[in-house]
């Protein structure tokens, strides 16, 4: 199969690489594998400890990944797309799974993501390519490469480790630097516009219909009123006229839901979501599957009334009549995990 795609930072052809079968594994890998230490694990076994210690010396650790490979049941030969790789996690995964006749495609609107992410995956093998977009976009990227339908989609909501991490990118409160919250730094609106620029109307909907704030009226007012003395510019700020404002105590930060609400807000994530997965099915192959990991019941809520839509409309099945939640022990090495919820469904030959 020609290739036909292309990576995202050349714009050149994907090379093809010439596979062999390792010694004590069924998966393939490049002949010229930098890692040749490095263990596969069996698609339907768990992550054996060392490949966890693996993940966790990377930072970023892929979420719900033997419950991704089940239920992608990924074929060598097959064709799959990860609409937010993201660092890579669950991508290098796939990669290992498929042959030289495979295909990987990976989106992302964040540029620094998508340029650590080939780095991982250059490593596994080059059958693969990022594309720098919104997943909104999933269908024209994919008519745009050459290819109508694949064998899986896969879709992780939520934030990598190195996002929160990089105080310059403002995901995170615990973590003082510019309210920004974009994915792709290349668009124009940064959080610091909405905080400081919309109205206390617009504010306090973002605040109660992203965020899920019970007090995104009090949150607002107190934006307000902050905003009219200085411009509010970094998270520290914003996260201190949450905090004063709630005055909670607890396990979960006060400033917890008005940063979800701003990040939402900020990406048009949910306007996304609900875009592209009413058309998810129609570029599955019969057979084929879509997973998507939601860390809020916002996300869920868009998955769960979108699959069972499509599964009226004959053209997916779900697979996951209730989401699949990580183990105590996924938890406990990755505490991030404690949120995420899993749900798969098939694509029905129309």
């Amino acid at each position: 199969m020609a290739c036909g795609c292309v990576n995202w930072l050349t714009y050149k052809p994907v090379n093809r690489l010439i596979f062999r079968l390792t010694p004590n594994t069924e998966h393939r890998r490049p002949i010229h594998s930098k890692d040749s230490s490095l263990p596969r694990c069996d698609i339907t076994a768990c992550a054996t400890e060392q490949r966890w210690r693996q993940y966790e010396k990377a930072i970023h650790i892929p979420v719900l990944l033997d419950e991704i490979l089940q239920y992608l049941r990924i074929k060598e030969d097959g064709i799959y797309v990860d609409c937010t790789v993201g660092e890579g996690g669950h991508a290098e995964a796939i990669l290992e799974h498929i042959n030289k006749k495979g295909l990987l495609i990976g989106l992302d609107k964040d540029e620094k993501a998508l340029r650590r992410a080939e780095e991982r995956l250059k490593i596994v093998a080059e059958n693969f390519c990022l594309l720098k977009s919104d997943f909104v976009h999933l269908p024209s990227q994919l008519e745009r490469i050459g290819i109508h339908q694949v064998d899986g989609v896969v879709l992780d909501l939520g934030l990598s480790s190195f996002q929160l991490e990089e105080a310059s990118r403002g995901f995170s409160f615990r973590k003082n630097g510019p309210l920004d919250m974009r994915f792709d730094t290349s668009s124009p609106v940064r959080a610091e516009e909405l905080v400081n620029e919309l109205p206390y109307s617009e504010l306090e909907r973002i605040l109660r219909n992203f965020g899920e704030e019970r007090k995104a009226s009090l949150i607002a007012r107190r934006i307000v009123q902050r905003r009219k003395e200085k411009r509010i510019r970094t998270t520290f700020e914003l996260a201190e006229i949450a905090r004063k404002a709630l005055r909670r105590t607890g396990r979960i930060d006060p400033a917890t839901r008005t940063f979800q609400a701003f990040r939402i807000a900020t990406n048009r994530e949910l306007e996304s979501l609900q875009k592209v997965l009413p058309e998810a099915p129609s570029l599955l192959k019969p057979g084929g599957r879509v997973c998507v990991i939601s860390y809020h019941s916002l996300e869920d809520r868009i998955v769960k009334r979108s699959f069972k839509e499509a599964e009226g409309r004959g053209i997916l099945k779900i697979i996951t009549r209730k989401p699949v939640s990580p183990s105590i022990p996924e938890i406990q090495r990755n505490p991030h995990s404690r949120s995420a919820k899993l749900r798969a469904g098939e694509g029905v030959k129309g």
